[in-house]
């Protein structure tokens, strides 16, 4: 069933133009502008390129998710397969299924979110011909890695994305970004070096880096050690990107350093690029050395889902002076873990679980990270103390309408039933309690108890984190605003200056949520519920796909 009708061809040119659309907009961004697109303002005139190109890239990915057979998600659609270098069968092969369509969409938006939230609020920093041609280079390196169906293009393509989200952080964000910008670029460089050596592994062994023809090859042309070698050294680059416990240290610096929309993109799209390769790479080209691997990666996850909890908790407790960005990078440790822990599971159940969740992470983290960028711009500082005040107001009580989004963002981001975040965890601790054939199910139930676990410290910190920065600190009654009944009484308290102003309130009012920034949330928010309400829309497209990849290529 198609929504649209719409024929090979096309599907073939959408899905081109999705992945290369950007990179020419790229290019395009750093050229004179023409003279009747100028305006008044070249910088605005550039942010309404990137609008533009990345709206452009948004609507194709509609277009093409309406032609997409939801019929049959586990066939591979709008493929194009060209050779590029014969000599070591490298070709230009992409295709779409139901695993890769829901990521192409999810970057597309939020790319589209972040360019329009830009244009109305320009990041600090030295060149928006520059800053907008980075972003579009980073969408088409990311929607290039969920396109691409050949292993030296994955790795081009998910190398693509270091260098510009480098220069985002390093040019246009906060205290520390020189530092964190390094150990960011350091920390993925040297993953990515090892993971090259596993795909040339898999490619010297097997004659071939097409993932399709691998993928139903089921790993039957490697033998165990080699998969063994091929996941421990791909699986190692994919884990720094992901990031897993305990290779994650880079990610609390980068995200707290980042601009608002770089945190959004960094959160909501490049981590998933570490997940799909587990899922698109790992489990079908080489399910023995996974087998192998599954209980100690599934036994990092669910460290890595208690220790990112207790982080937030130490954050966010009060006087810790606790950064409120840095807290939700945290969180994103706790939330990928989740993710790994499906995967590890190696279940269909599992899988799906994971696929969700990360759909889920990245609606949800994205969202929090743009409300936590507006706090920040309002304020002045994400620090959890400051923001908490001491007036018993905090955003309930300056910023309503941005309190309360804020804390719907929190409770979709513990996993409340009814929203997107509930659907993967729960699936991921289905299929923790009987993981796959061969592996051990008193670890991996022990590894469900533990992540059952998590999901309550997760609740904790959020719940602190809402009761703090939406609600504020209880202060003494002296410091808060005269009571209404006494506020006219002779012995009411007069300010130093001037006369008695009854029942005027203590705390400035803040600006509440503005039209632009209602435009880039609304749709995160809405998806949010939706993908809760109804998760059939998002598992309808990943079960077949799963299902055909776990059992080597057979629907």
């Amino acid at each position: 069933m198609t929504v649209i009708d719409i024929s090979a061809s096309v599907m073939q040119f959408l899905l081109a133009f999705v992945v290369v659309a950007p990179l020419l907009g790229a290019v395009a961004a750093l050229l004179p502008a023409p003279p009747g697109l100028r305006g008044t303002n070249p910088d605005q005139a550039v942010l309404r390129h990137g609008v533009t190109v990345t709206g452009a890239v948004l609507l194709a990915a509609i277009v093409l998710t309406a032609g997409f057979d939801h019929d049959h998600p586990a066939t591979m659609q709008a493929t194009t397969d060209i050779s590029w270098i014969p000599a070591l069968d490298v070709r230009i092969h992409l295709g779409v299924d139901g695993i890769s369509l829901p990521l192409l969409l999810l970057t597309a938006l939020l790319t589209f979110l972040c360019a329009l939230y830009s244009y109305f609020k320009p990041p600090a920093g030295p060149s928006a011909k520059a800053f907008v041609a980075l972003v579009l280079v980073l969408e088409s390196g990311t929607l290039a890695t969920f396109a691409v169906l050949d292993l030296v293009l994955f790795f081009l393509a998910f190398e693509m994305v270091l260098i510009p989200m480098y220069f985002l952080i390093a040019r246009w964000g906060g205290g520390r970004r020189q530092a964190a910008a390094w150990k960011f670029i350091l920390y993925t460089l040297l993953g990515s070096v090892v993971m090259l050596l596993g795909i040339l592994l898999i490619g010297l062994k097997t004659g071939t880096f097409d993932m399709v023809a691998l993928a139903t090859d089921n790993g039957r042309g490697l033998t165990t050690s080699v998969q063994v070698i091929a996941v421990l050294a791909i699986g190692l680059g994919l884990a720094v990107k992901t990031p897993m416990w305990p290779l994650h240290s880079w990610l609390p610096d980068a995200h707290t350093a980042a601009p608002t929309v770089g945190s959004v993109l960094l959160a909501g799209v490049l981590l998933k690029m570490g997940t799909y390769g587990f899922v698109r790479i790992l489990l079908p080209i080489a399910p023995d050395g996974m087998r192998t691997f599954a209980p100690y990666l599934a036994a990092f996850a669910v460290v890595g889902i208690v220790y990112g909890s207790l982080a937030c908790l130490a954050l966010a407790r009060t006087g810790a002076k606790g950064d409120l960005k840095r807290l939700i990078a945290y969180s994103s440790v706790g939330h990928m873990g989740f993710v790994l822990l499906g995967i590890a599971t190696m279940t269909p159940t599992g899988v799906n679980g994971a696929l969700f969740a990360n759909i889920a992470h990245g609606l949800i983290t994205g969202l929090l990270f743009f409300l936590v960028g507006a706090v920040k711009d309002r304020y002045g500082t994400a620090d959890l103390d400051t923001l908490a005040g001491a007036t018993g107001a905090a955003l309930y009580g300056r910023a309503p309408r941005l309190g309360a989004l804020l804390a719907f963002a929190a409770v979709a981001s513990l996993g409340l039933p009814g929203l997107a975040g509930f659907w993967g965890e729960m699936l991921t601790l289905f299929g923790a309690y009987s993981p796959a054939e061969g592996l051990s199910r008193p670890a991996f139930r022990t590894f469900m108890a533990i992540g059952a676990f998590g999901t309550l410290l997760t609740a904790a910190y959020m719940l602190i984190v809402v009761r703090r920065v939406c609600m504020g600190e209880h202060a003494p009654r002296s410091q808060l605003s005269p009571d209404p009944g006494t506020a006219n009484s002779p012995d009411a308290p007069r300010p130093p200056d001037g006369p008695r102003t009854p029942g005027a309130a203590t705390t400035p009012q803040l600006a509440d949520i503005q039209t632009y920034e209602a435009a880039a949330w609304t749709p995160l928010a809405a998806l949010t519920v939706l993908a809760g309400l109804w998760p059939a829309v998002l598992l309808g497209l990943t079960d077949p796909a799963v299902q055909k990849l776990l059992s080597g290529g057979k629907s």
